[in-house]
């Protein structure tokens, strides 16, 4: 048996971490990159410095950036969030009461003027436009536990309203963060039990909470072992509460058992909330790494019966949903999906056919940039064309690795347009998959 094959499967080929930080300057651009771009692309993903993880959640965390101005692809840079583990790996991941003992190894958003380094369990890491790491921040001490690795961005308000969870009561805290940076509001959420409500829904006035039966078991954890199972017995529930409520105000809507990860957004229409959501049958039944294959549904909540419908919009496989982030929370006609997230990604990346998937929600139709066989992209950022006039007029962005070469590039395509030509294209050094990436213009972090 060779080296490769006694790897974990997350950790072969492109899943390969690297363990070089490096900032490259002379950048080969195929294409015309937008001049209306002026922010940078930034991805976070576990990047274990020894060069192993256990389990694909838990390496460090690494970002990866490319920063484009006036039409040119000025740098990219991929650096280690600064965390304990980075100095010291012996620093215990399960401490549920040391918040700065993050992998920061989720997700990467801009909010007043910094860069935020986001994983479920704890605090986030504050980063530079350089991508160097500031620290911690607990918001001035007014955020007391963790910080989802999903917050919403409200296009209306300019607040970043998110929430964190623990297996420890409280068990859920809804946090509201000001356009300034300021937590204005935290409020203790009451739960059925200690779950992993990994992501969350916002609309305009109000947001959801994904109650569902991905359940911590203390015991297992205290064995070295996964410390989240399924639970046949918790009920799933959706969870509405107005965005400036507590938890008196929260109203609960059974639906059937499922688990989600990602939703690509929810919005009011008239007595009815409306939610996309990429669904899951169950998660973590079977193994650690028991993951069934999601696809689009739709979840139409009734506020006048209670009821709660259900609708497959899609059956293809299909994860990491989003919207152009001036729909967050508002009606969309149009998300995005990447097609075909599976572990065949790291098992045969040679035969793969990754995409871009495209909904036309209104209108109950698809479309899909083919980036070729053996060429995996990851998730994709909308970034609206200047003088934009049409919800969809704009660029789709990600990094798309070649199987074929083993080689990276990040890819700017038509987001009208849906064509698997890029708009440009910029050669990269190998970036290894990773999980959540956004774009963030220099008007809200530089």
């Amino acid at each position: 048996m060779s080296i490769v094959e006694e790897l974990p499967v997350h950790l072969q080929g492109n899943g390969a971490p690297l363990t070089e930080e490096r900032t490259v300057t002379e950048l080969t651009v195929t294409g015309t990159i937008p001049p209306e771009l002026d922010g940078r692309y930034v991805r976070n993903g576990a990047n274990p410095l020894s060069g192993f993880s256990d389990h694909p959640f838990i390496g460090d965390g690494m970002i990866h950036g490319i920063r484009l101005r006036e039409g040119r692809a000025e740098w990219y840079r991929n650096r280690y969030v600064q965390t304990p583990f980075i100095a010291n790996a012996e620093v215990s991941v399960t401490d549920p009461m040391d918040m700065t003992a993050s992998k920061a190894n989720t997700n990467i958003v801009g909010h007043a003027g910094q860069f935020l380094a986001l994983e479920e369990a704890h605090f986030p890491y504050a980063l530079n436009g350089d991508l160097d790491t500031i620290g911690p921040t607990d918001f001035d001490g007014k955020l007391k536990g963790a910080f989802t690795a999903h917050p919403k961005s409200c296009p209306t308000t300019g607040e970043l309203v998110g929430f964190g969870y623990s297996p420890l009561a409280p068990h859920l805290t809804y946090v509201r963060v000001s356009a300034a940076g300021e937590v204005v509001q935290a409020e203790n959420i009451t739960v059925g039990g200690p779950t992993m409500m990994h992501d969350f829904n916002m609309t305009e006035n109000y947001v959801i909470f994904m109650d569902l039966p991905a359940v911590f078991d203390l015991e297992a954890a205290m064995r070295g072992e996964t410390p989240i199972r399924w639970s046949d017995d918790y009920p799933a529930r959706l969870g509405v509460m107005p965005r400036d409520g507590n938890d008196a105000s929260v109203v609960w809507y059974d639906i059937n058992p499922c688990y989600v990860f990602h939703p690509m957004n929810a919005y009011e229409q008239d007595d009815k909330i409306i939610l996309d959501v990429a669904r899951m049958s169950h998660i973590w039944r079977d193994n650690d790494l028991d993951f069934p294959e999601p696809s689009l549904y739709r979840w139409t909540i009734d506020t006048t019966t209670g009821r709660v419908g259900e609708t497959q919009v899609d059956d293809l496989n299909a994860e990491f949903p989003k919207v152009p982030a001036a729909r967050v929370g508002l009606h969309h006609r149009f998300g995005y999906m990447m097609a075909n997230a599976t572990l065949s990604t790291y098992l045969d990346p040679l035969s793969c056919n990754g995409g871009l998937l495209k909904y036309d929600c209104d209108n109950g139709t698809r479309s899909k940039i083919d980036v070729g066989t053996g060429r995996i992209p990851g998730e994709a950022s909308f970034a609206p064309r200047a003088d934009a006039v049409d919800e969809d007029d704009g660029y789709l962005m990600t990094f798309v690795h070649d199987a074929n070469t083993d080689t990276s590039e990040f890819a700017i395509f038509d987001a009208a347009t849906m064509s698997d030509e890029p708009v440009a294209t910029v050669q990269l050094p190998r970036v290894p998959f990773g999980f959540h990436g956004n774009w963030v213009p220099s008007s809200i972090a530089d």
